[in-house]
């Protein structure tokens, strides 16, 4: 008799099924309650398993998610860095797979033995799962991308927590949320019954949309105006001189076209080093940022005597010219790990070795306001921006998310933007090369935007802030501190009972 086969597809089809679904509580969709619900029918599924299954079906999970999340990595390396299909399959691939190890050894532990139910799924399980995505967001460099806690904003009521615990608390009550579910169909597994599983549910999701109501900062001074650029240059043609007069001559007519009183283009805008453009060029937008009584943030490369260079943006108009260097750089993009000297063979990406910036930069005084700056993928790790806070009253990000295609990628880094306006209690500009570009106040919600893939000016008022959120005054330590402190109380707990 042969072997039913649905026993086997629910095992091993359904972990990398349900992190694929997972996917859809993220941008562009936002269905939030979707990776909750996938993570509590993962521990559903494996209740009964031991720790190297579940690592194994936790790693499937993972493996799932990501390639449906993140693998428009490919149209990064294969169609804009002109590596190999088969070459850049196989990086797509291993990558997701080394992401996915993430949420492998989280279940995996997970299912440690003499742990109670109760134990398990209110304190282990929740804890291990934000700790290990902290540790992805950290370990060589970091990639936090597609961390659960993205999913709740800004809709979610575990939004209200992020200006507290960041987005790792977030990822924290997301997963605490997914076990008390999971929980409640197992029955027999935990002495809390019910009724006291959902109403402690309840209790979490409730207390944080009332959070959302708190005003942990105030406005200060008058909104300002503002015009965020989108140049809309195809990634191919970006750095080719044929096409280097167009793209100056566009990003000055839409500057000269604006009256707002800060103007700000995207990542290197101008793909040229400041010594190569023109000076009447950079005199007229300085003369028509002072005409609007503010100045021009300008996105383009500056480099150093020395042969250093930066990925930097530029301020032109009534203040002094002052400048900001980008300083978490993308690995392979913007800098070449050691060790990995050989993958510049297969990659054909202009200006990949940029210098990073000094750490802890000033805002810049700009239009009345003390504008903080970051660049692209720097938006991604928000405990490195709290540095400029409380001065800071507007936050800054410019991009070129052409690398990226017409993927969910651009959705996905409006999501992250989202977080760091809840996080740092301030509203956030997004100029983006193709998109997309937007105004975002100081809950993350978005005010207005572009749509990708056109040329076009977003004008609108921004709102400077002032004061700090508990997340900008102590960073990733409250939540770092509590899941410490959790994983050591569920030891605690596992060993009691297993001397019992």
């Amino acid at each position: 008799m042969r072997p039913n086969p649905i026993p086997t597809l629910t095992h091993w089809g359904l972990p990398p099924l349900l992190g694929a679904i997972s996917v859809f509580g993220f941008a562009p969709f936002g269905l939030f309650p979707l990776p909750i619900l996938a993570l509590a029918a993962l521990h559903v599924l494996l209740r009964d398993d031991s720790p190297a299954r579940a690592g194994v079906r936790g790693g499937l999970f993972g493996l799932g998610g990501f390639l449906a999340g993140v693998s428009w990595v490919y149209v990064s390396l294969h169609e804009f860095g002109q590596m190999p299909a088969a070459l850049a399959v196989f990086a797509t691939l291993a990558f997701c797979a080394y992401l996915a190890l993430f949420p492998a050894l989280a279940l995996a532990l997970t299912r440690l033995p003499n742990l109670t139910a109760s134990v398990r799924g209110l304190v282990w399980a929740p804890a291990l799962w934000a700790s290990l995505e902290w540790l992805r967001g950290t370990l060589f460099t970091g990639f936090p991308w597609q961390s659960i806690g993205y999913s709740q904003v800004p809709d979610s009521p575990l939004a209200g927590y992020a200006p507290i615990l960041g987005v790792y608390g977030v990822s924290w009550l997301a997963a605490l949320s997914a076990a008390m579910l999971a929980l409640l169909f197992m029955p027999g597994r935990t002495r809390l019954g019910r009724s006291g599983l959902i109403g402690a549910l309840l209790a979490i999701w409730v207390a944080g949309a009332a959070l959302q109501n708190v005003g942990w900062i105030r406005p200060t001074g008058a909104p300002v105006s503002v015009t965020l650029l989108q140049g809309n240059v195809a990634q191919e043609l970006k750095f080719e001189p044929d096409h280097l007069i167009a793209t100056l001559d566009d990003y000055q007519r839409m500057i000269l076209d604006s009256r707002a009183r800060l103007i700000v283009t995207p990542e290197t805008a101008l793909p040229l080093f400041l010594e190569h453009i023109p000076p009447d060029y950079l005199d007229i937008l300085a003369r028509h940022g002072r005409a609007n009584g503010g100045d021009v943030l300008v996105g383009l490369p500056i480099r150093e005597p020395d042969g250093r260079y930066y990925n930097s943006m530029l301020s032109l108009g009534s203040g002094p010219v002052q400048t900001y260097a980008k300083v978490h750089l993308v690995p392979f993009g913007e800098f070449v790990p050691w060790g990995f000297g050989w993958i510049v063979d297969y990659l054909k990406i202009p200006l990949s070795d940029f210098s990073a910036g000094a750490p802890d930069q000033a805002p810049m005084a700009v239009a009345g306001q003390q504008v903080a700056l970051n660049i692209c993928y720097e938006d991604v790790f928000g405990e490195e921006l709290i540095h400029a806070l409380p001065e800071a009253t507007l936050m800054v990000n410019v991009s070129n998310d052409a690398w990226f295609g017409q993927s969910a990628a651009p959705w996905q880094h409006l999501q992250i933007s989202q977080m760091r306006a809840l996080e740092t209690g301030r509203w956030w500009l997004r100029a983006n090369n193709t998109g997309i570009t937007a105004i975002l106040d100081e809950k993350g919600r978005v005010r207005d935007l572009l749509p990708p893939f056109v040329q076009a000016s977003l004008h609108g008022e921004a709102q400077g802030m002032a004061g700090l959120t508990p997340y900008a005054r102590w960073g990733n330590a409250a939540i770092l501190t509590l899941l410490a402190l959790s994983l050591v109380l569920a030891l605690g707990a596992r060993r009691r009972v297993s001397t019992v």
